[in-house]
């Protein structure tokens, strides 16, 4: 019988994971094994006959099921990445195994007592910061999962955390076929009248590729967007609207709706077994923000200021869409289309003018030279490491010394695998054991245009993947949680990079998106694709003086993900029976548009309902706060001031979560960060 790849150590360069030997039967019985040999050192820390001490115990603990977190990393950055049936029947599989392990730690009585021992005399063992953030973490995440419950009710608990674990995975594999499964084929050329030629040439492309005649559009991110911006067609614009916004809406086998209402009232049961009032109660308490409440106060305290300047912008684009077509009615399928004409009226600035400056080979580049310029960190692309995909780029990172920081993947281009979306994640963490530094292995996944081939007069040429301005700012967001991960500096891997507190997660990506409006940054990297021309200072005063165009709505919009997300998590969402009709009453005070009957929000929303966003959307809020009031203080000394980076570095991005976030911020800015820098960049001051 031959070995399974999962369970040797990888002999690869940097011990990096070994994609194209891994097969798809090899991941359940590595995952069997994984969790046996887990449970082992799990046995060793409970049946050491020692006194329990912080390492016999804790550090025993935090370095145990190593091999377990490899193979899941692999794995289920797989199904997010590059999918398919075989994946996800074992992820449905697996789930309730890890669900059940997970449980199976947390529940233990033996261990329990042995972190409880460590915790009650933690005044007397002289433990550092990071060792004391460790201690808390662990004991809390026991007190805070069943540790302290009776029996029946720890089964109770396992049986709640296995039924959560399977519906989340199928909410997103059911999101994700809803958009693989929508086409729209276009065989008359008039009816793409407005499209851009990159938009219709990768649409010709995409219909060439399922031998189809004409243009294909689909609900994949640049394809989806191009055609409601760009379109004239207004009943195309609809079609295309309302098949987005109604995945797992549509009362067929993909619906989310009886699922929606599951998660829900499953989370709400967990909370209340475990003493808290509701599901956002128990997931605040390790939250910045501490309580629903508070979430409740930031979020209706910007709602105030944003609603006037949102129902202003809102008149504006109403007012602008009956001059220019005579539109009685703005509706949803109309707001990008005519947002997008507004703004290059307003500022002749069209995104079509720009995305020649912005090829992605630029803007990677880009993101590479201001990292070097704050960070000393260095960017070269090796091919000696293996892929999951052959669109996806590898780099090895190192720092002034030429030291090893970090391996970097990039993959950056939609396929039928791949959800919709931008996210980092990581394949390895960091962390020091033995004497040595491990150095983390972190990836970014985008959706961007791919580039196209274009036959002009018997000649064939290939347009590069030229981004929108968003997707510059997008790529710069992610690229800024990649450098959290890849500076990550601390002794625990569990403490390690963007492992914090989820309202602070947030804050090196979008600091980050500040380098992509200023003219110095710009200048080293914003360079026609084709003539390497500059671009333009004009364009670059453009960029600044749009960056607040629809501020009001933009964040009107926020707003209502993170109220739709607190009106599911911090109720009892026992009586909700109409997911649909709940939602109507959540967005009630953010509502511009007419309400669509076939649209719901909630039965895509997978930041809330697979991801871990649930009673955290609002912390894209409450991070904006932190980096605009942060980048106020780059500013002040200039956007690549070596002295304030260095400061971001050592206080911020080295220390992942080793100590509570305002002391680090506070440490990084001397002061508590100011709403006020953040409601002026919006222009809502």
């Amino acid at each position: 019988m031959t070995e399974n790849i999962l369970l040797k150590p990888f002999k690869t360069p940097y011990n990096t994971a070994p994609f194209s030997k891994i097969k798809n039967d090899d991941f359940l019985p590595a995952f069997k094994q994984s969790i046996a040999n887990a449970k082992a050192e799990i046995d060793a820390i409970v049946n050491n006959p020692d006194a329990p001490t912080f390492e016999n115990t804790m550090e025993a603990l935090e370095f145990s099921g190593e091999q377990l977190d490899s193979i899941s990393s692999i794995f289920f950055n797989l199904n997010a990445a590059e999918t398919n049936d075989i994946i996800q029947k074992i992820a449905q599989e697996v789930s309730p195994l890890l669900s059940e392990f997970s449980n199976d730690i947390t529940l233990n009585e033996a261990l329990f007592k042995r972190i409880k021992s460590v915790y009650n005399s933690k005044e007397t063992l002289n433990l550092s910061p990071e060792q004391q953030t460790l201690l808390d973490k662990k004991y809390k995440s026991f007190s805070r999962n069943g540790a302290n419950l009776p029996d029946d009710k720890k089964e109770k608990l396992r049986e709640i955390d296995k039924q959560l674990s399977q519906l989340k995975l199928k909410f997103g594999e059911n999101v994700l076929s809803e958009t693989n499964k929508f086409e729209m084929l276009i065989t008359d050329e008039s009816q793409l009248s407005g499209l851009p030629e990159g938009a219709m040439e990768a649409a010709k492309q995409l219909a060439e590729s399922k031998n189809k005649e004409g243009w294909l559009f689909t609900l994949d991110y640049p394809s989806y967007i191009a055609f409601v911006t760009y379109a004239d067609n207004r009943e195309l614009r609809k079609k295309i609207t309302l098949a987005a916004g109604s995945k797992g809406f549509n009362n067929d086998a993909l619906d989310n709706q009886d699922i929606v209402l599951k998660i829900t009232k499953l989370r709400f049961e967990r909370a209340q077994l475990l003493g808290y009032k509701t599901h956002a109660h128990f997931v605040l308490e390790e939250r910045m923000a501490k309580t629903p409440e508070k979430v409740l106060e930031f979020s209706n305290d910007l709602l105030e200021k944003a609603k006037p300047a949102a129902e202003r912008e809102f008149e504006n684009l109403q007012r602008f869409a009956k001059e220019v077509d005579g539109i009685e009615q703005l509706e949803k399928w109309d707001g990008a289309y005519y947002s997008e004409k507004l703004k290059q009226k307003l500022f002749s600035l069209d995104d079509e003018l720009l995305k020649p400056y912005f090829k992605l080979e630029n803007v990677i580049q880009g993101a590479f030279t201001v990292a070097n310029k704050l960070f000393d960190l260095n960017f070269e692309e090796i091919n000696t490491i293996d892929k999951y995909h052959e669109d996806v780029i590898t780099y090895k990172v190192s720092d002034i010394n030429g030291d090893l920081v970090a391996i970097f993947y990039t993959d950056f281009f939609p396929r039928a695998g791949k959800r919709n979306g931008a996210w980092m994640t990581s394949f390895k963490p960091q962390s020091k054991k033995n004497g040595l530094n491990e150095r983390p292995h972190v990836s970014i996944v985008c959706n961007f245009t791919k580039p196209v081939l274009s036959v002009t007069k018997g000649s064939t040429t290939r347009k590069p993947s030229l981004l929108t301005f968003n997707e510059v700012t997008t790529l710069f967001h992610e690229f800024g949680h990649a450098l959290h991960g890849m500076l990550a500096n601390t002794t625990y891997p569990s403490l390690s990079g963007t492992s914090v507190f989820w309202d602070f997660v947030e804050l090196p990506s979008q600091v980050m998106e500040n380098w992509c409006y200023e003219k110095e940054a710009l200048s080293l990297f914003a360079k026609h694709y084709e003539t390497g021309e500059l671009i333009p200072m004009d364009l670059v005063e453009k960029i600044k003086a749009s960056a607040t165009f629809q501020e009001g709505m933009q964040t009107l919009r926020q707003l209502s993900f993170g109220l739709l997300d607190m009106s599911w998590h911090g109720q009892d969402p026992s009586k909700i029976t109409n997911v649909k009709a709940h939602e109507e009453e959540a967005f009630k005070n953010t509502t511009l548009y007419p309400e669509v009957a076939e649209n719901c929000m909630s039965t895509s929303f997978s930041h809330i309902f697979q991801g871990g966003y649930s009673s955290g959307y609002y912390s894209y809020k409450w991070a904006e706060v932190l980096d605009a009031d942060a980048f106020e203080y780059f500013k002040e000394a200039g956007i690549f001031n070596k002295e304030i980076a260095t400061k971001f570095k050592n206080h911020v991005l080295s220390q992942g979560g080793t100590e509570d976030p305002m002391v680090l911020y506070k440490r990084f800015r001397g002061k508590e960060p100011q709403p006020e820098a953040l409601l002026k960049r919006a222009g809502l001051i």
